[in-house]
Order: structure tokens, then C-alpha cells, then sequence
């Protein structure tokens, strides 16, 4: 009898596509054009990029903790050079447009933040979130919206953390720094090919730490669909999946005219809940500047990275029934359950400090040029580090 596994170049739909699959299609097409008529154009295609980013996320598994982790324990290097190449294509996209300031005739700037010991230390405690949380701000989201139960616990514990750090704000941002540089001053063309020679060179020490500690680079596995079906139903390359996030993030900057983030609006469902069970938001130091009063009063859908947000959980679970692989499972083990809520207030809390994430901070800032995305992934690297020595503790394997 034949079967769509047995014919893995064939396109149709999988047999599981049910219920889940007609109900994520149906919320992005529909948030799509109701958030169109709602707050513009522009918003809606910014949930239809949210969704493409989550189908791109969940199909190539791009991950920045497994990435890390696979490098730190194993010496392998094909996440970490994915990441150059995301990195690479991005910088080249954005630096003429953010040295212009227009795009498609648009305002467009990059995120740009101090070279700050909060970024230091929001960084750190970012990495070691990774870990124990089992995700990064994208990689939560996109589990998360696959079915991966435990991500569900990370992220409302990602928003409690983010919450979390609203309130002493203030202080964090008092703390020792210096301004924001961006090497796109040096000029477009400058600031490139020094940004390409740090990821050439970054790349070209992974090659070398994977081959004298495992004797050769690690080979791509088969790929169990071919052709367009491969695309549709996954596993993406992950190449692919680099120039995807990188391409989607450029459609962001010329959409919302700023770059991708994502945990600004964990803080922000974090706040609103808080005020929903009795607490004043309004009176932390964070919602007192213009902008970040007025998201608090405004509808979460009026917020441009909550609804990217939402549209990458609906993507990724569209891509999960495609897969044929959403099957929530909600047997969690105890300590990896405590490993997901210590790891989840780690990444609320650091990413706020640290004015952002693995995407806010690190690709978003690296790919504005500026160097604070950097000290970030220093920092959080080394956060990783503590992480994946911690990690048996939680995990049965770590």
C-alpha cells in the first residue's frame, strides 16, 4: 500500500493535517487581513512575516542554544556557521538602507543600544537561560508553537522574568556604559566587509576546532523529502533556512522600519497581566518613557512585535502539521520542568537588561551594525558555557 512517507518527493498534504493544521492557516489568514484593516497594511504583512518566520524557524530547526551547545560540548561548528551566513547576508541587506536612513523611500534605523555592563550581565544570564530553558527568545516561541509543552512552561516564565525586570529598570540602565557605535559610520561598504571578515574568520575557527577535535567536518544528513514538497513539509536545509530569517528580516525593516525583535513584548504581556491581577505597571520606571506608556495602553495587537510574535507560534504550528509532527506531549519530568521555569525567568530578566535577545541583540544588532550586538554574543556565549555544565543536573542527557 502506498503512503506519503513511502513517496517522499510527492506533494499533498499529511494525513494528520486535521484540525490543528485548518485552524493555524485559518489564523493567519484571517489575523492577516483583519490586523490589515485594523492598524494598515503594513501590520498585517508584518503577522503574514511573523508566520513565514516560524515556518522557517520550525522546517530548517534554526536554533541558536543547540547551535551553541553542540559547539561547546562536541566542537561542532555547522549551527554556529549557519549563523555566519545569516549574519553575513543580513549585514549586506541592511547597511546600505540603515546608511541612507530610507528604504523604498521609508525612515528606516537600526537597533543600536550602549555598550553597557547590563548588556554585559543580561547577556550572561540570557546564555545560561538558554540552556536550562531549553530555547532562545525565537527558539521558544517556535517549539513552543509546534508543540512542545514544556516551551509553553519556559515562555510564561520568559514573560514573568521580562515583567520582572520593568520594575528596577531604572537601574540597570544606570549602571557603567558607553555610547552606542555602529560600524555602519565607517560608510556601507567599509562597515561590510569588516563585519564579513569577523564572520569569515568566526566561521574559519569553528572548521578548524570541529576537525582536531572530531577529525573531520560534520556531513548533512539525508533529507527524507526532495524537491518543493521538502520545502513545504521540511527538513529545510539549514542554510536555507539562514537566508530565509535573513531575507524576512530585511521584509521587517522595510516594514515596520526598524529590524526583528521579539521579548519587548513579553515584557509587555507580562505588564498587562500584572495590571489585570491588581498590580500598577505604570509606576515602574520602563512604562514612563512615551513609547513603552503608550504600547501599555494601547491593544497588544496595536504592538508590532507582539504580533510578529504571535504570527511565528501560528507559522511554526502550521509547519509542525505539515511535518506531520504536532503531538503535544504534556509529561513533563520534575527537574526538567524546574530546569524550564529557573531557565525561563533567567531569559525574561536577561533579555531586558541586556536590551534584547538572540534576535533583538544579537542578529537584529549585528546586522544595525552595532557593537553592543557583539559584547552581547560574548557575553552570552559564556553564559552558555555555564549553562551546558549545568544542564546534567536537569536533564537525564545533557
Amino acid at each position: 500500500m502506498s503512503s506519503i512517507t513511502s513517496s517522499p518527493s510527492r506533494l499533498s498534504l499529511p494525513p494528520t493535517f486535521g484540525t490543528a493544521g485548518f485552524v493555524s492557516l485559518a489564523v493567519l489568514l484571517i489575523g492577516t487581513l483583519a490586523l490589515g484593516l485594523s492598524y494598515g497594511p503594513a501590520h498585517g504583512a508584518l503577522f503574514l512575516v511573523g508566520g513565514a518566520l516560524g515556518i522557517a524557524l520550525y522546517h530548517a530547526s534554526f536554533g541558536f542554544t543547540a547551535a551553541w551547545r553542540e559547539f561547546i560540548l562536541e566542537g561542532r561548528g555547522r549551527g554556529l556557521r549557519a549563523q555566519m551566513v545569516l549574519l553575513a547576508l543580513a549585514v549586506v541587506l541592511f547597511f546600505p538602507a540603515l546608511a541612507a536612513g530610507t528604504l523604498f523611500g521609508n525612515p528606516v534605523s537600526g537597533l543600536v543600544q550602549p555598550l553597557s555592563l547590563s548588556v554585559v550581565i543580561g547577556a550572561f544570564l540570557f546564555g545560561l537561560g538558554m540552556q536550562l530553558g531549553g530555547g532562545c527568545a525565537s527558539g521558544t516561541l517556535f517549539t513552543a508553537g509546534g508543540g512542545n509543552a514544556r516551551m509553553l512552561v519556559t515562555l510564561f516564565f520568559f514573560i514573568v522574568g521580562s515583567v520582572l525586570a520593568t520594575v528596577n529598570f531604572d537601574w540597570w540602565v544606570s549602571l557603567p556604559s558607553f555610547a552606542p557605535v555602529t560600524l555602519v559610520s565607517l560608510g556601507a561598504p567599509v562597515g561590510i566587509l569588516v563585519s564579513l571578515a569577523v564572520f569569515a574568520a568566526i566561521a574559519a575557527l569553528t572548521i578548524v576546532v570541529e576537525k582536531r577535535r572530531n577529525g573531520a567536518l560534520e556531513t548533512t544528513p539525508p533529507a527524507p523529502r526532495h524537491g518543493f514538497s521538502r520545502y513545504l513539509r521540511g527538513p529545510w536545509p539549514i542554510v536555507a533556512g539562514a537566508v530565509a530569517l535573513a531575507l524576512l528580516n530585511f521584509a521587517t525593516l522595510a516594514l515596520a522600519g526598524r529590524p526583528w525583535g521579539i521579548t519587548s513584548a513579553f515584557a509587555l504581556w507580562g505588564a498587562k497581566g500584572a495590571d489585570l491581577i491588581g498590580f500598577d505597571p505604570s509606576a515602574w520606571a520602563y512604562w514612563q518613557s512615551a513609547a513603552n506608556a503608550k504600547a501599555l495602553q494601547a491593544s497588544v495587537f496595536a504592538d508590532i512585535t507582539s504580533v510578529m510574535d504571535f504570527g511565528i507560534i501560528a507559522g511554526a504550528m502550521l509547519a509542525a502539521v505539515l511535518a506531520g509532527k504536532f503531538a503535544p506531549n504534556f509529561r513533563i519530568p520534575l527537574r526538567s520542568l524546574a530546569a524550564a521555569v529557573v531557565g525561563g525567568l533567567l531569559l525574561g530578566y536577561g533579555s531586558r537588561i541586556a536590551y534584547g535577545c538572540n534576535i533583538g541583540a544579537y542578529f537584529s544588532g549585528i546586522a544595525s551594525g552595532s557593537l553592543h550586538g557583539w559584547l552581547w554574543a560574548v557575553a552570552a556565549f559564556a553564559g552558555n558555557i555555564l549553562g551546558v555544565k549545568a544542564r546534567p543536573f536537569f536533564f537525564d542527557r545533557a
